[in-house]
């Protein structure tokens, strides 16, 4: 990525005065609780989350605690390819808040994502329908079956092209999808034989089986975040990027399977 994805992403929250004996009870300012924090959201109005297909699990949860921190806002996230999102995005889409799978297509926004920030990274596995009709055991075994792909501009299908090289593997994909959820589902539909998904996308379901394959560890897509620089509701964007750079975002990312950035 060509520019240094380093940046801390902090949310000042307002600091509420002590309300004096006697203040007029129509104040603007939150009133401060006993615990002396606020007894209003610090940010509020609605937040349009645009984010990799992979995230949609993760970011639902994420979603759900920054609402439980921030109850005046009204969360709202679409989940599809990254390069599809981007697309979007760079025909105006009204959207807060963009995470990719992967650092190229956030380049691609250029001045229009303010100071992106790795925040997770992924690994491919290769997913079988449950029983594993295809007795597929290796990447070398794709080419042999029915193996669907992500398309090679959503980073799933760059990352799949470059294990496969790796590999010294060609395969002749049934069908090339835009992000990996339509990998999944034809797979686990038993449409396919086969397919290269992130780890994290197989984690819990009992219609696929997966496969680790060799040389799936020098093959990690890492994640960036940012705010978009013409996003409806600024604030809020800021406080949603700083919560999953968090602690907090950071466990419920590591509970979905996502690595450290």
């Amino acid at each position: 990525m060509n520019r240094t994805l380093r940046r801390t992403v902090t949310v000042a929250l307002a600091a509420a005065a002590l309300a004096l004996t006697g203040c007029a009870a129509g104040a603007e300012s939150p009133t401060p609780t006993a615990t002396g924090e606020a007894s209003e959201s610090a940010v509020s109005g609605e937040l349009t989350v645009y984010a990799a297909a992979s995230l949609s699990a993760a970011f639902d949860e994420i979603g759900d605690a920054f609402i439980a921190e921030n109850p005046d806002v009204q969360f709202s996230a679409v989940y599809d390819g990254s390069s599809t999102l981007v697309t979007q995005l760079l025909e105006g889409a009204p959207a807060d808040v963009f995470a990719s799978a992967d650092e190229a297509n956030m380049d691609k926004l250029e001045d229009a994502a303010v100071d992106p920030a790795l925040f997770a990274s992924n690994t491919l596995v290769i997913a079988v329908p449950a029983g594993n009709p295809g007795d597929v055991e290796t990447l070398a075994d794709l080419a042999d079956v029915t193996t669907v792909l992500c398309a090679p501009e959503v980073p799933c299908g760059a990352a799949s092209e470059t294990l496969l090289s790796n590999a010294g593997v060609t395969v002749d994909a049934a069908s090339l999808e835009q992000n990996v959820t339509a990998v999944l589902t034809k797979v686990a539909a038993g449409e396919a034989d086969a397919g290269l998904v992130y780890a994290t996308d197989a984690i819990g379901r009992d219609d696929v089986e997966v496969i680790v394959p060799d040389g799936a560890d020098e093959v990690v897509n890492h994640y960036p975040i940012a705010a978009l620089s013409d996003a409806p509701n600024s604030d809020a964007a800021d406080a949603f990027v700083a919560f999953v750079l968090s602690d907090e975002g950071r466990s419920i990312l590591a509970d979905f399977g996502f690595g450290a950035p």
